[in-house]
This record gives C-alpha cells, structure tokens and sequence, in this order.
C-alpha cells in the first residue's frame, strides 16, 4: 500500500526552494523559513513567482516527487517529473482502449456514474440538515433528478434497441458528456441552498470559468484546480499515462485521465471543503479581490487558508467502498488509478468509481 505523502505548497511570492541533504528548503528574502525532509513529500506544487535550484528539480525527479508550477490564482501551467514508472504494455493498452469508442464509453460512464452518486450523497445530506423546508425541498427533487439521470446512465439494455445500438457505440462519450452535463445542471441550480454562511458575499447563481466571476466560483476553480494536480500525480505513479483520457478526449496541455478520474472525486473533495470554509466562516468577503475585468481572485492568505483546509480533510479517514478498507481520503486518487490499471490489464472486469457515503 502506498503510503499518504504530504503535498508541499508554496505560495508565497519570491520564495525560492533549493536542496540542503535529503531535505527541501524555502527560503524567503535571504531567509530559511522552512525545512521538509524529502522522504516525507509526495509533490510540490508552486504558485506564482516562486523558484527552485536545479539540483533541487533532479532530485525530486529522482525521488518520484513531481513538482507542479502554477499562476498565482491556480491556473495549471507545467509539470516536471522524472521517468515514468510503470509498464509500458499498460500504457500501450491505456491508448488503444482510449481509440476505442465503445471501451472509452464504458470508462467515461463509470467516472460519470461516481460523480452523480456523490452529488447526490451531497444534496441529501444537506437536505436532511437543513432548517428551511423550502431549501429541503429543492435539495430532494434535485437528488430525485439526478438518481433518475443515473439510473438512466446505468441501463444495461441502452445500447440493445434496435434503433440506437448501431450508433450508440460510436457516440457513447458524447452520450455521457450530454447525461453528465443536464446533471451538473440539475446540482448547480441549487448549490445556493448548500451556502449557509455570508449569502450575501458568496451567493452563487451559476458556474463560471475562466475567469470566475464571483467569489465562491473562484474557490471552486481554485480547489479544481489542485485536485486535477494531485489526480495527475496519482495517475503516473500508477504507471498511467495523465494526458490521454476516455471522457476528456485528448487535447494539447489537458490531463484528459487525471480529470476523467476527478470528476467522482469533485463532489468529496473539493466541493465539500469549499462549502465547509464558506459555512464556517472561514473565508470573508474581504478574501478576494475583484478585477476591473470582473474576474476575481483570492488573496494571498485566503490560498493559504484553503490550502490548509483542503490538506485537513485530504487526512480525515473514510472506507473504501470496492476494498473494503479504512484509509485517508487523500490516498484515493491513487486506489482509483490502481484500479483503472489493473482494469486495463483484464484484471478486474470494470472499473469501479469512489462512491462516497
């Protein structure tokens, strides 16, 4: 079992990271302010202007430690790795099951399927805790919608009727992207009744991306975007290729398997510890800041304070509902990509996604 690394975030601007023994090192203004024995990191992930020695980077590559730089605001940007571990016949077979319109559909539902099954984990609880009988329910029809499109996603029989097998194979994906789609729709509409802390500063009326043009959209994107980090990583240690994905088609500079993989993932990660800094307080208005262009930012302290949350609830304990087994929530991307392997291998007859209960 692999063990659960801590990932090392660096945020703040000017920091430089260089080598001293086995352990890293980050230095501030001339100053060391802090000191982590390698052993103990499984990735670092930069954001802004922040450097590191040479000697550092062939270390880490070394070491299997994969360093990630991002903008200031968490926008993806490179990644620096060593060799890739794994079988090559694994990644050989990875591409051809990704050629494959029908195998890619079958991957694409099982990741799908994850993913409404915790948006629906999500809005149920949160109806059965709720004090507003109106809110509880939106909160239930919205769940009653979204087992209905997962039923839907989930008939066996879909591709046997006579007037839809023959193209049902060669559009699968888009099948899924579309079921997929009209539920994220169904879960956005009434992620405002799942804000219970400053409405008023973080009322969220629908998505956006690119840049986010409120404040809970830009913590979302922020959170999405370190999760995407930590399921890239998770995918090459397992010996994965992270750019070619079944769902995500391949597109230049896109992980398409680490956000096939995150999408079950979102819902239990990164949406609850966006709801739980907002319900709790714990982020203000005063965090973030609006651009004349309408985009808006998170400060430089509110990163800090996410990043801390999101490392708390990667360590909170959970059982694995294929294993059977109790582990931290942050070693799951790294079973959910052992399992996609040993799936491509014939070792397991489908790929089973992370219900979270």
């Amino acid at each position: 079992m692999k063990h659960h690394l801590n990932t090392l975030f660096v945020t703040t601007q000017g920091a430089y990271l260089r080598k001293q023994g086995d352990a890293i090192v980050v230095r501030v203004e001339k100053k060391d302010v802090f000191r982590v024995p390698m052993i103990n990191v499984g990735s670092v992930v930069c954001f802004g202007r922040v450097g590191a020695s040479p000697y550092l980077l062939g270390a880490c590559g070394e070491k299997g430690i994969s360093v990630t730089l991002m903008t200031e605001h968490g926008r993806f940007l490179a990644a620096i790795n060593g060799f890739t571990a794994g079988n090559v016949l694994l990644r050989r077979e990875q591409y051809r099951w990704s050629d494959c319109p029908k195998r890619s559909g079958e991957i694409a539902r099982a990741c799908v399927v994850g993913k409404l099954a915790n948006y629906r984990t999500i809005l149920r609880r949160a109806a059965r805790e709720s004090n507003d009988d109106s809110a509880k329910v939106r909160l239930d029809q919205a769940a009653l919608r979204i087992s209905n499109t997962t039923k839907r996603l989930q008939r066996e029989d879909v591709t046997d009727s006579d007037d839809t097998a023959a193209t049902f194979e060669v559009n699968q994906v888009d099948f899924v992207r579309g079921i997929e789609g009209d539920a994220s729709r169904v879960y956005f509409e009434v992620f405002n009744d799942l804000i219970l802390g400053d409405k008023e500063a973080f009322a969220f009326t629908k998505r956006s991306r690119r840049p986010p043009l409120d404040r809970i959209n830009a913590l979302l994107s922020f959170l999405y975007s370190v999760l995407a980090n930590d399921v890239r990583s998770a995918c090459e240690a397992s010996g994965l290729d992270a750019a070619v994905g079944f769902l995500h088609r391949d597109r230049p500079g896109r992980p398409g398997l680490a956000l096939d993989l995150m999408e079950e993932l979102r819902p239990a990660i990164a949406d609850r510890v966006a709801l739980s800094l907002v319900n709790r307080r714990q982020l203000k208005a005063s965090d973030f800041e609006i651009q004349p262009t309408g985009a808006v930012w998170m400060a430089d302290k509110a990163r800090k304070t996410v990043l801390a949350e999101y490392q708390k609830r990667k360590q909170e304990a959970i059982r694995h509902p294929f294993l059977d087994e109790t582990m931290s929530l942050g070693l799951v991307p790294h079973i959910q990509a052992r399992l996609l392997a040993r799936h491509l291998r014939g070792d397991l007859d489908a790929y089973p996604p992370f219900n979270w209960k």
